[in-house]
């Protein structure tokens, strides 16, 4: 019960701090978007959804091997997937959003070979973000070009 509330609680704690301020997501949202970008209002939905299996994933892989170095690749990823918006935002760059969403993606990938071997149900809640994950690095490399 400790794991999951402390897993939990981390996973929280770097949403809030990674987050852009109003002013700076403001801006974000004012960007010009590809025209066939028409679920965007479902994306808060699906990244609740891959965040609740970040957490089940590391809660699995927590009971089953109480090894902090996964912990640890867990927290890199949420830490890169939460500064895909504030980096953006705050360096002003589509570009710098893409590099980190694919550094995360890239990130993903590694902890899902390592997850796969200790648990497979784990590595099985990775892949709603390494599906999306793409997905979103597209749709930001897209209003790139829309937003010179």
């Amino acid at each position: 019960m400790v794991a999951a509330l402390v897993i939990l609680a981390v996973i929280v704690a770097v949403a809030a701090l990674l987050n852009p301020s109003r002013e700076d997501f403001r801006w974000f949202l004012q960007l010009h978007r590809p025209r066939w970008l028409t679920f965007e209002r479902w994306i808060p939905a699906i990244w609740l959804v891959i965040y609740l299996c970040f957490y089940v994933s590391a809660l699995l892989v927590w009971q089953a091997t109480a090894s902090l170095a996964l912990m640890g690749g867990y927290l890199v990823l949420v830490v890169l997937v939460q500064s895909y918006t504030l980096v953006i935002c705050r360096s002003r760059s589509l570009r710098n959003g893409t590099l980190i969403g694919l550094a995360g993606w890239a990130w993903g990938m590694a902890l899902g070979v390592v997850v796969v071997s200790q648990m497979r149900p784990a590595a099985v809640l990775l892949i709603p973000f390494l599906l999306w994950s793409p997905v979103g690095s597209f749709v930001t490399w897209r209003m790139e070009r829309l937003n010179r």
